[in-house]
């Protein structure tokens, strides 16, 4: 039989392994010279494209501030210290196991489509100035798909949990689907339109991240007092809508280096289209997602309106350079009513997610990658200067893309929510993935920080 110990052995064991062939791998491997760490080849327009795609960086890695100030408003005050812990911890693990293994299955080389098979600790021709570069943007990326899932698993996740799958994401959730789509893999080679196409990650980064989240959120279940005894959802308010406008606000601006800095380009002038396009996107979605709760609760909802703007901002990172502004607008407008309803059918059917994370980025990460297909213009190609240009159905491009964006969109949702379920029912049977109802009750934050976030006003919950 299985037991729990036995799987917990296995699971030793094969860290073990694992460390003692990589240590060995270390020993005994060669640096090879064709590689360029010093850069010295390099000439003045490659330097304009180094820092564009560094500050672009730069901003995103902004965004991890923005995502846990988002989180810690729309939770309560007993788990503020728990949330902003897990969103540095995203940083520090996907930092570090992206760099060692991730990167490697995502962009080294190829292997009949599936996954990269070369490049592992950043070694050999991988030790390059232009690797380098390229390995950290894919990082940024893989830190914001790991914390996207911390929301919807936010006030009941153990934090040993948080860590494992922190690291399943960042090695093997992100890199895979990433490889597919951007690593020259089987998705991209699809015998439709250009293939399946992402600008800058609404499948890669926002639909890995919400459909890892709704596998989390099934696992654990809702939390106490969500739902009443007939099971009718109760609203759990946040602690401060103020963190979470901030929060918001920090992620709107991380954006412009999201979506801009993807050309991965400074001489691709499509970056003024991109910005104005992910703006627009911005504020129709909030505006979409702040007049519907206007209408059905009479109530100027500030939460809504938040995750509208989010919601519009995730479904433009797919189509966002090959749209014109009318079209970015439609998109975001769509996108605020499709996480609007998505909010309310996932709470009706028992899926506590504090922070509409699913609804935000699963949802609309997949309307973002079916847009291209609608909407693409025909006026910019696929990243590089004569690639061919994206045309969609609406532009005369016939159905070719939207089947390879349909195809891209069925296969995200099964493999991040599988892998995500595996994941998370794996950990719950060999330790349990959910706090004890003592510390659900009294918050996160004591006894797994031993740390209140607000020590001058930190009282015992009830």
């Amino acid at each position: 039989m299985f037991t729990k110990d036995r799987l917990m052995k296995v699971v030793r064991r094969g860290g073990v392994i694992l460390a003692l062939t990589f240590l060995i791998f270390l020993m005994t491997r060669q640096v090879a010279l064709a590689a360029d760490p010093t850069g010295v080849g390099g000439t003045a327009d490659a330097a304009i494209n180094y820092v564009w795609i560094l500050v672009c960086a730069f901003l995103v890695m902004f965004m991890q501030p923005g995502f846990a100030l988002l989180e810690a408003g729309f939770c309560r005050a007993k788990n503020v210290t728990n949330l902003m812990t897990k969103n540095l911890m995203d940083f520090v693990i996907g930092s570090i196991t992206f760099f060692l293994v991730g990167y490697a299955i995502m962009m080294g080389g190829d292997w009949h489509g599936l996954w990269g098979t070369e490049g592992w600790f950043m070694l050999g021709d991988y030790y390059d100035t232009d690797t380098y570069l390229n390995m950290f943007w894919m990082l940024v990326f893989c830190a914001t798909a790991a914390t996207i899932v911390s929301g919807a698993v936010a006030e009941r996740l153990k934090f040993k949990a948080y860590i494992i799958y922190s690291i399943v994401v960042s090695i093997i959730i992100y890199p895979i689907y990433g490889h597919w789509v951007w690593g020259g893999g089987w998705l991209s080679s699809l015998p439709f339109g250009l293939g399946a196409l992402d600008f800058a990650g609404s499948g890669v980064v926002h639909a890995i991240g919400g459909f890892v989240g709704l596998a989390g959120a099934l696992v654990l279940g809702p939390r106490f007092g969500k739902y009443n005894r007939d099971g009718k959802p109760r609203a759990i308010p946040g602690h401060s809508i103020a963190l979470a406008t901030l929060g918001v606000f920090i992620l709107w601006f991380g954006w412009f280096g999201f979506n801009p800095g993807s050309t991965c380009d400074a001489h691709h002038l499509r970056i003024s289209v991109i910005a104005v396009n992910t703006n627009l996107a911005a504020a129709a979605g909030g505006l979409m997602a702040l007049l519907i709760a206007r209408w059905k609760t009479k109530k100027w909802d500030t939460g809504m309106l938040i995750n509208g703007i989010l919601a519009g901002l995730v479904a433009v990172t797919a189509p966002c350079a090959w749209i014109e502004g009318w079209a970015a607008i439609i998109i975001g407008l769509i996108a605020g009513a499709l996480m609007y309803g998505s909010v309310k059918f996932l709470e009706a059917k028992g899926v506590d997610d504090p922070v509409g994370a699913v609804s935000v980025h699963g949802i609309c990460g997949l309307w973002g990658l079916l847009s291209i297909g609608f909407f693409a213009d025909g006026t910019y190609g696929n990243y590089s200067v004569g690639a061919p240009y994206v045309t969609g159905l609406f532009y005369g491009g016939g159905g070719g893309q939207l089947l390879a964006q349909f195809i891209s969109v069925v296969v995200v949702a099964a493999w991040a929510f599988g892998m995500g379920y595996l994941t998370f029912k794996l950990m719950d049977k060999a330790f349990g993935v959910r706090v004890s109802p003592e510390e659900e009750l009294q918050g996160l934050d004591i006894p797994e920080h031993g740390t209140p976030a607000y020590p001058d006003f930190f009282a015992a919950p009830k």
